[in-house]
Protein backbone atom coordinates (compact mmCIF):
# COMPACT_ATOMS: atom_id res chain seq x y z
CA UNK A 1 0.00 0.00 0.00
CA UNK A 2 1.84 3.09 -0.62
CA UNK A 3 0.16 6.49 0.86
CA UNK A 4 0.25 9.63 -1.32
CA UNK A 5 -0.80 13.26 -0.81
CA UNK A 6 -3.47 14.70 -3.24
CA UNK A 7 -1.00 17.10 -4.86
CA UNK A 8 1.23 14.31 -5.48
CA UNK A 9 -1.69 12.13 -6.89
CA UNK A 10 -3.32 14.67 -8.88
CA UNK A 11 0.35 15.65 -10.36
CA UNK A 12 1.56 11.79 -11.08
CA UNK A 13 -2.05 10.72 -11.38
CA UNK A 14 -0.97 8.12 -15.01
CA UNK A 15 1.27 6.84 -13.17
CA UNK A 16 -0.48 6.20 -9.83
CA UNK A 17 -3.48 4.81 -11.46
CA UNK A 18 -1.22 2.34 -13.84
CA UNK A 19 0.46 1.23 -10.47
CA UNK A 20 -2.96 0.66 -8.96
CA UNK A 21 -4.12 -1.50 -12.60
CA UNK A 22 -0.85 -3.28 -13.16
CA UNK A 23 0.60 -3.95 -9.74
CA UNK A 24 -2.36 -4.37 -8.03
CA UNK A 25 -0.85 -1.31 -5.70
CA UNK A 26 -3.51 0.08 -3.54
CA UNK A 27 -3.00 3.62 -3.10
CA UNK A 28 -4.55 6.15 -0.18
CA UNK A 29 -4.85 9.42 -1.27
CA UNK A 30 -4.39 11.86 1.70
CA UNK A 31 -6.28 14.86 2.01
CA UNK A 32 -5.40 17.68 4.32
CA UNK A 33 -9.01 19.22 3.78
CA UNK A 34 -11.37 16.40 3.54
CA UNK A 35 -10.98 12.84 4.34
CA UNK A 36 -8.78 9.99 2.97
CA UNK A 37 -9.48 8.03 0.05
CA UNK A 38 -8.54 4.73 -0.81
CA UNK A 39 -7.70 4.09 -5.07
CA UNK A 40 -7.89 0.13 -6.20
CA UNK A 41 -7.91 -1.93 -9.08
CA UNK A 42 -11.61 -2.78 -10.22
CA UNK A 43 -11.12 -5.79 -10.74
CA UNK A 44 -9.79 -5.95 -6.81
CA UNK A 45 -12.95 -4.48 -5.64
CA UNK A 46 -15.30 -7.01 -7.55
CA UNK A 47 -13.31 -9.76 -5.56
CA UNK A 48 -13.73 -8.41 -2.19
CA UNK A 49 -17.17 -7.38 -2.63
CA UNK A 50 -18.23 -11.14 -3.93
CA UNK A 51 -16.00 -12.39 -0.99
CA UNK A 52 -18.40 -10.60 1.20
CA UNK A 53 -21.34 -11.44 -0.26
CA UNK A 54 -20.31 -15.22 -0.31
CA UNK A 55 -19.87 -15.00 3.10
CA UNK A 56 -22.56 -12.55 4.16
CA UNK A 57 -24.88 -15.39 4.62
CA UNK A 58 -23.96 -18.12 7.89
CA UNK A 59 -24.66 -21.51 5.93
CA UNK A 60 -22.63 -20.31 3.45
CA UNK A 61 -20.11 -18.68 4.92
CA UNK A 62 -19.96 -22.40 6.59
CA UNK A 63 -19.94 -24.58 3.75
CA UNK A 64 -16.80 -22.57 2.67
CA UNK A 65 -14.77 -22.64 5.63
CA UNK A 66 -15.81 -26.53 5.27
CA UNK A 67 -14.54 -26.89 1.91
CA UNK A 68 -11.59 -24.91 2.63
CA UNK A 69 -10.40 -27.03 5.90
CA UNK A 70 -10.98 -30.72 3.53
CA UNK A 71 -8.71 -28.61 0.89
CA UNK A 72 -5.89 -27.95 3.10
CA UNK A 73 -6.46 -31.40 4.90
CA UNK A 74 -6.30 -33.20 1.39
CA UNK A 75 -9.81 -34.94 2.67
CA UNK A 76 -11.68 -33.67 -0.55
CA UNK A 77 -12.83 -35.55 -3.29
CA UNK A 78 -11.77 -35.00 -7.15
CA UNK A 79 -14.70 -35.61 -9.51
CA UNK A 80 -14.74 -35.14 -13.00
CA UNK A 81 -16.73 -32.37 -14.93
CA UNK A 82 -19.93 -32.76 -16.79
CA UNK A 83 -19.67 -31.54 -20.12
CA UNK A 84 -22.45 -31.02 -21.98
Amino acid sequence: MRVVNYSDFRNNLAQSLNAVNDDREIVVVSRTKGKNVVIMDLDEYNAIQETLHLTSNPANRKRLTEAIEEMNTGTFQAHKLIEE
